[in-house]
Parts: C-alpha cells; structure tokens; sequence
C-alpha cells in the first residue's frame, strides 16, 4: 500500500510527473532511432538511405528539446512530432512484400492497412502484459504520468510501452513482413476502409509474439541476460524501486 501511496502522491507532483513522463518518451525517440539507425547500417542499399538519415537526426535534435519541455502540453507536443517523422520513413524498413504491406502512415481507430492492423494488434498484447507487469509489482496501472487517467484506461501502461514500442513491437511485425511469416491475404478490407485480420493470422501472430518473448537480450540497465518476455516486468519492477528511493531515477529500457 505504501508504494501506490507513493505512485499517487507523483503522479499528482507536477515536477515529478513531467520527469518521469520525458524520461518514458526519451526513451521512445532513442529507440526509433535506433531503429531507423540499424536500418542504415545493414540495410543501406536497399532503402532510401538520405530520407531515413534526415528523420534519424531530426529524432536525436527532438531528444534535446524533450529534455527542455516545461510542461506536459510541451512533451506531448514534440512526441507527436517525433513519432510523425519516425512513421513518415517507416515504409523504407519494409524490405519485402511491399504491396501488401505499403504503409502511408500511422492510423489506429480504426487500422486503414495491413500494416497498422498488425501493429494495433501488437501494441494492445504488448500494453496488457505491462499492465499485469505492473500490477505484479505492485503498482496501479491505471494511474499514469503522461496519459492522464481516464476511467478505465491503463494510464501507466500506456506511458511504459512508448519505451518498448519500437524495440519490442515494430521490429517484431516488420520482422514477420521481411521474413515473409506472414502474407497479405490473411486481411480483408471493409466498406468503411477498416482492415480486419483473420482468426488465422492472429492465431499465427500469437504463435510468433510466444516465440519472440523467450528470445533472450541482454538487459542495458542490469546488464544480465533476460527473455524479451520479461522485459515489461524488469521495467515495471525498475519503476517500483525508483518510487520505493532505491534508486535515484527510472532506468528507462534504451536498447543498444
């Protein structure tokens, strides 16, 4: 009970708030551009190498000013543009299968293309297992930092998965496009431009999503070998223990 006291008390610190809110998008810009950055290295011909570099600086130029946000407003602000920037060049780290797999640009409520039906889906398996994570340790996964509380929306996972998102969910669907695990045809489109998977596909992309959570990494902030699966609890326990005072920041999940 002491700890959600003390989740409580700085959530509703504003000061403390805003630290921990940049410190959960720094650590969503550092890994898209990781991301962008590994595609030049081992990708560079295939892609345009120019676009993707523009966007990889723009992102490191967006990390300065996220450390220099004085307000929320501010944050949320340079998030959204960075992450524009990030999807605006995301359609040069498909490498196969480019026509069913063409991706104009992020879209959620509902998905317009193969691509972020397949993302949204991830997303919502990756933001429930942060949710249980948290509850684990003992935090409440609906009082956030960023994403202000709604009544019924998990608030702390959602501002926890922005460090996981492209590290953990875009490689994984990308990697399932470029491997060709997956084809276009398990998709149908609907009058209204919303684009369904079918019971196949997302049995399939269960199946894989189990695989990819035993891969085992090396974790940045403790250094010890952990099963991506694991990740979201390392981080919600990282959480806890900055909240408890043992440590003297959060030690945001920056992949390297």
């Amino acid at each position: 009970m002491i700890l959600r006291q003390r989740q409580y008390d700085s959530s509703r610190d504003e000061g403390e708030s805003l630290e921990l809110a940049k410190t959960c998008i720094l650590g969503k810009i550092y890994n898209a551009r990781w991301i962008l950055e590994r595609a030049i290295r081992d990708h560079g011909m295939q892609i345009d190498e120019e676009r993707v570099r523009e966007a990889s600086q723009y992102l490191k130029n967006s990390m300065e000013l996220v450390r220099g946000s004085v307000s929320k407003d501010q944050l949320r602000g340079y998030e959204g543009e960075a992450a524009s920037v990030y999807f605006g060049v995301f359609d040069e780290l498909i490498l196969q299968q480019k026509k069913d797999f063409s991706f104009q640009g992020r879209n959620k409520r509902p998905p317009l293309d193969n691509m972020n039906a397949m993302l949204s889906f991830v997303y919502t398996l990756l933001t429930n297992t942060i949710a249980s994570s948290l509850e684990c340790v003992g935090l409440d996964p609906y009082v956030g930092y960023l994403h202000t509380e709604r009544p019924g929306r998990v608030s702390l996972a959602l501002d926890m998965i922005e460090e996981l998102r492209a590290v953990l969910a875009d490689r994984f669907v990308l990697s399932l496009v470029n491997k060709k695990i997956i084809s276009g045809k398990n998709f149908t489109k609907k009058e209204s431009g919303a684009v369904l998977m079918d019971d196949e596909l997302r049995k399939k992309l269960l199946v894989e999503w189990q695989k990819k959570k035993k891969e085992t990494i090396t974790h940045p902030f403790l250094k010890e070998k952990v099963e991506w699966g694991m990740v979201p609890y390392v981080q919600a326990m990282l959480l806890a223990r900055y909240l408890r005072g043992d440590l003297d920041s959060y030690p945001v999940f920056l992949w390297k």
